[in-house]
């Protein structure tokens, strides 16, 4: 027997709220418990109903979605949250990742792919819209062509050690940390450090300082 699948919905603007409890109401077998205006008061509704799904908006007061995203990952492992945006720029992208969200759906989108992505996500899978799964994908392969060694550079890199920094870091010379970060940009197609430090980050081997 099918399981109704109960949503919790965060967003900081009543009317975005009102069109996505208008369009998850049409799906069989979803049920919205609940809806919160902020971060706070989000936390407070999943401690309460604890929903399969939260579908989050990323910019709101007192707490953001990344890090509700995070605070709910952590403390209800149960409920999966899907971030629910208009913006899929690779900063976003990622840290939702790192925050575990369980889906990216961009707003502009909802209308054909949120039906999915809620049963997606509440069978235990993941989903993302495409271009942020195409973001994603580029990210990885990009990864995985380097060297061990050549990771390990970036993410120094990233970390914001200079040339002698690293060189002393891995015991290596000065010539060869240089060596390693010209072949990091000939790999990747980057043409300079601040390049290669956002690359680091949408790939995940860094964070975003807080």
């Amino acid at each position: 027997m099918l399981k109704s699948i109960s949503i919790l919905l965060v967003d900081d603007h009543t009317l975005v709220r009102e069109g996505i409890r208008a369009l998850v109401e049409k799906y069989p077998l979803v049920s919205v418990v609940g809806e919160a205006k902020d971060g706070r008061e989000a936390l407070r509704l999943v401690k309460e109903y604890k929903p399969d799904v939260v579908l989050m908006d990323i910019a709101m007061p007192e707490l953001n979605g990344l890090e509700v995203t995070a605070r709910i990952s952590k403390e209800f492992p149960d409920v999966r949250v899907i971030i629910l945006s208009m913006y899929a720029t690779e900063e976003y992208v990622r840290e939702s990742i790192n925050a575990g969200a369980a889906g990216y759906v961009m707003k502009r989108s909802a209308v054909d792919e949120l039906e999915h992505a809620i049963t997606a996500v509440a069978r235990g899978e993941k989903h993302f819209s495409p271009e942020v799964s195409t973001r994603v994908n580029k990210d990885r392969a990009g990864i995985a062509q380097l060297t061990p060694r050549q990771r390990e550079i970036l993410q120094l890199i990233a970390e914001r050690h200079n040339t002698k920094d690293i060189a002393y870091i891995l015991n290596i010379s000065i010539k060869t940390v240089e060596t390693h970060r010209a072949q990091l940009m000939e790999r990747l197609g980057i043409h300079d450090v601040p390049g290669l430090v956002r690359f680091a980050i949408r790939a995940g081997l860094v964070s975003l300082e807080e």
